[in-house]
């Protein structure tokens, strides 16, 4: 490894550090939930609402509030609520659920160029301060989660409170901001080397070095003795002799019989055998 001191690091390997690669994975998968969080109006749902039919229940999120049926997928999304949308609650998240995602768009955007798949390292600099955007957009977004599950029954509404359930944004933005976290947090960690270069995927060069050093030479085939000898003039412990294998060896029973004359003139075939 010319070119290279004792103390220098190296990759072995041209693939994408694997903290990487979760943090890249995880954090569109966060942001696609705290989308849908934010845009959907089901943080909370109202039920027994007297003067709406038993089937009926009214949704309530950031920005509308809907009335839907268990019975119909339609939803009327045209009621307004001014003492709900009163609450501070409200407005806050609002700002910190936009923010949130604009902050994970721009964490990616600087993530991918740091992360640099098609090169033999990734500049860890880079890479780590797009893992630190993700990061505060996942805490971004479980700030108004966490409060407004704290205060769910204590939101003041035009509407009689007579019912309160958890809406599925809830627990989608749970599951979005904690994706972002746990992304951004494995990506930040590459900023710095730690477990010995485990995190980076790196080795010393020393390291290295000795490894290949001190590995077991390689096995040396034992010699295979040739098959085509020459044969010894020296004498044998065989009771037969050299000269005797070029002999003729007489077997009584592999001998051809002699033919027999047969008198076909004075003599039937068969009288001599009388």
């Amino acid at each position: 490894m010319p070119g290279r001191s004792a103390q220098d690091w190296i990759r072995l390997s041209m693939r994408t550090p694997g903290i990487l690669i979760f943090g890249m994975v995880l954090a569109p998968c966060g942001w696609i939930l705290d989308l849908t969080a934010t845009v959907a109006p089901n943080w909370r749902t109202l039920h027994a609402v007297p003067g709406i039919a038993t089937d009926e229940f009214i949704q309530q999120g950031i920005w509308e509030i809907c009335r839907a049926s268990s019975i119909n997928t339609r939803a009327d999304c045209s009621l307004s609520d001014p003492t709900y949308f009163a609450n501070e609650i409200i407005r806050v998240a609002q700002g910190l659920m936009v923010a949130s995602l604009i902050v994970t768009l721009g964490g990616l955007a600087v993530a991918i160029p740091g992360v640099r798949c098609w090169k033999e390292s990734p500049n860890w600099v880079v890479a780590g301060l797009g893992g630190l955007l993700i990061f505060l957009s996942g805490v971004m977004t479980i700030i108004p989660i966490a409060w407004y599950t704290h205060i769910i029954n204590e939101l003041s509404s035009d509407t009689p409170l007579n019912d309160v359930r958890v809406g599925y944004c809830i627990i989608l933005g749970y599951i979005g901001g904690i994706l972002e976290i746990l992304g951004g947090f494995v990506m930040f960690i590459g900023i710095c080397r730690c477990c010995n270069g485990r995190n980076r995927g790196e080795r010393r060069v020393e390291d290295v070095r000795r490894q290949f050093t001190h590995q077991k030479p390689p096995t040396t085939r034992a010699p295979v003795p040739s098959l085509s000898r020459p044969r010894s003039s020296a004498s044998s412990s065989v009771p037969y002799s050299k000269d005797s294998l070029d002999d003729d060896v007489s077997f009584p029973r592999a001998k051809t019989p002699a033919a027999r004359s047969v008198n076909t003139v004075h003599s039937r075939p068969y009288d001599d055998d009388l």
